[in-house]
């Protein structure tokens, strides 16, 4: 029998299926958060103000990560849920017109950014002109090629789905590894090279990605990748309008959290940049930091996505609680693990990035005060994933959304109350605990329903 790198994840032990299928996803989430902090340490050493034009520029970034989670959410949870029914072919015609969703927004978005780069920027009010210059760099450059992200986390969902998490590992461990080569040699000029500083960022960042998506697709050729719905895909073929909108009914909501949720922290943005440079660079950073224990959570949240949705497509409700469990507890540690660090050591993460006092000052700030949420922000987003494996995904917008929004009233409260900066972050922490319990106890409420229905 030919060997598969897939995983039956409707059967076989719970610990040990979950543990194959999320330590790769894991792991790809940690590679994710170094890309992250490679980056930022090194344009660190350029001030400030290059940390908060990149802040600014990677804003935009993160909007259009709304946009791809469309087709990524609504392809990754049908493709999942066809599989555990063992309809191949239908798991298929979810692929294609998943991969053909992500191009189309991709070179849309791309066109948007690069026509309107000015527009755009001048919602944040920046009055310095250097750290301008680098947020149009840096948008021009990862946004103009943002279709090398589309494709990657579009192709990752789709693997993963299919129960196959270590090819998405092994593309991302090699985009790593050219990121950060690339980034200290064309940031600071290294050998014949010039020193582009942000626009090497930004470079180093693009080509990372677009060798991630190359290796995904290559892997399609090996033997053992047969199996793989993916290699069935014909691009140009046309797709029944039936699959198109399924994957929008599915990832719809998704996307609409996701671009919301990036507008409601482009606001907040907007309020700490009347803080100057070093409060933006340190809320760009603070986030890339706090990543830690985001992309991790995250990752756990994409391998209990397709467990719950093979398990829910084959009705294994009792397998899906005890995974969702079993999870829960693996997250809850990790977030309290992060907090304890955070809360403990504060100084010597800040200065990792920051060699300015006051931006050092507000760090130490920004982490002690978010930190406390962390094991919270955890279970939301690992229980995102499990709902969301449900087809519940409209569910988790409309939480994600109110509670999010809380953020924006609740800053400017505690701000007027003479917190001033330190309000913003509060309000981060605070609706981030929020939305922990809440989830949690949504996800119970919704697993008893599915089981009475069930009989």
């Amino acid at each position: 029998m030919e060997k598969t790198s897939q995983i039956n994840l409707t059967e076989g032990p719970i610990l040990n299926t979950l543990t194959r299928l999320s330590l790769p996803i894991m792991a790809s989430s940690f590679l994710s958060t170094a890309y992250s902090i490679t980056d930022m340490a090194w344009i660190g050493v350029l001030g400030s103000k290059a940390v908060a034009g990149v802040g600014v520029g990677g804003m935009y970034v993160w909007l259009s990560q709304g946009l791809v989670s469309l087709a990524r959410m609504g392809g990754q949870v049908h493709v999942a849920q066809s599989m555990g029914r063992g309809k191949r072919e239908e798991a298929r015609q979810y692929a294609g017109a998943a991969i053909q969703l992500t191009l189309l927004f991709g070179l849309a978005f791309a066109a948007v950014c690069l026509l309107f780069t000015d527009p755009l920027l001048s919602f944040f009010a920046l009055d310095d002109s250097l750290t301008y210059r680098y947020a149009r760099e840096y948008t021009q450059v990862t946004c103009g090629l943002i279709l090398f992200s589309f494709m990657t986390q579009t192709l990752t969902g789709l693997f993963t789905a299919q129960g196959d998490s270590k090819t998405p590992f092994l593309a991302n461990l090699a985009g790593l590894v050219i990121n950060m080569v690339f980034d200290p040699v064309l940031i600071l000029g290294i050998g014949p090279f010039p020193r582009l500083e942000v626009l090497g960022a930004a470079a180093a960042t693009v080509t990372a990605q677009a060798v991630v998506t190359l290796v995904m697709l290559l892997s399609l050729l090996r033997r053992r990748r047969a199996g793989n719905v993916i290699r069935q895909v014909r691009l140009f073929k046309k797709i029944p309008a039936h699959f198109y909108k399924q994957i929008f009914r599915m990832g719809g909501p998704t996307a609409l959290q996701g671009s919301l949720y990036c507008m409601i922290s482009m606001v907040l943005t907007r309020m700490v940049s009347g803080f100057g440079a070093a409060a933006v660079a340190t809320q760009r950073m603070g986030g890339q930091i706090e990543s830690i224990s985001w992309n991790t959570a995250d990752g756990f949240g994409a391998a209990l996505n397709a467990f719950a949705g093979q398990n829910y497509g084959a009705r294994k409700l009792d397998r899906m609680r005890k995974g969702y469990e079993i999870s829960f507890r693996i997250v809850v540690i990790w977030g309290l693990a992060i907090t304890l660090l955070f809360v403990l050591v504060p100084e010597p993460i800040s200065r990792i990035f920051f060699h300015e006092a006051d931006a050092i000052a507000i760090s130490v700030d920004y982490l002690i005060i978010v930190g406390l949420g962390e094991a919270f922000m955890c279970v939301e987003l690992m229980t995102i994933g499990a709902l969301s494996g449900m087809g519940k995904t409209k569910l988790c917008s409309v939480i994600s959304i109110l509670l999010t929004g809380l953020r924006i009233p609740l800053a400017y409260f505690l701000g007027e109350m003479g917190l001033g900066l330190n309000g913003v972050w509060w309000a981060l922490s605070a609706t981030s605990m929020l939305k922990g319990v809440v989830f949690y106890l949504v996800f119970r409420v919704q697993m008893t329903a599915e089981e009475r229905r069930k009989g």
